[in-house]
């Protein structure tokens, strides 16, 4: 496993739906070395056939995923495991729970991205639960990343390339910060 200067990262790779949370974050575990993991993997069946009826969660829902994620998250951070996770995590008190879970090593990338590109990414994917019609939905629950949170913001349709220069280099900074 590659580890950093400050021990192997955990890191959400979160955004609405359509930001590319999943192609980025397996993208930034192989980079790591790292195992990675699909949010949307830990959902309770009972939220898919919510979602996938084009109903939005609401944080009762989102209780059990997040329990799940967090437990997988504290197993890693107690074996001293690097981890990526691609999931929405679009408000503070989600990543607070998550970041609970890791102690200090919880690190965020929250792929920015305007509605209209998301939806249009969105009404673009086959093989998905989630419709355009819950994109809305997204942009209403998402609380962008503060600055007071261990992580980064960057532009979810900047190429790949960029993006993975600029995490590597903000994980490997141990402040979690990318350069602008």
């Amino acid at each position: 496993m590659s580890v950093t200067a400050c021990g192997p990262p955990i890191a959400v790779v979160l955004g609405v739906s359509g930001s590319g949370k999943t192609t980025v974050g397996k993208a930034v575990a192989e980079q790591l070395g790292v195992p990675f993991l699909e949010g949307d993997d830990f959902h309770p069946a009972a939220n898919i056939a919510k979602m996938s009826a084009g109903h939005p969660l609401d944080d009762a829902d989102r209780e059990p995923w997040l329990r799940a994620l967090a437990e997988r998250i504290r197993q890693s951070a107690e074996a001293h495991e690097g981890l990526v996770i691609a999931c929405s995590a679009l408000k503070r008190a989600y990543r607070d729970e998550l970041r609970s879970a890791a102690g200090a090593g919880l690190w965020c990338l929250y792929l920015a991205l305007d509605r209209a590109t998301a939806w249009d990414r969105v009404s673009r994917r086959t093989g998905h639960f989630m419709p355009a019609g819950l994109v809305e939905s997204q942009f209403a629950t998402l609380e962008p990343l503060q600055p007071d949170e261990p992580g980064t913001t960057l532009d979810a349709t900047a190429d790949l390339p960029a993006l993975l220069s600029r995490v590597r280099a903000a994980v490997t900074r141990c402040d979690g910060r990318a350069d602008s």
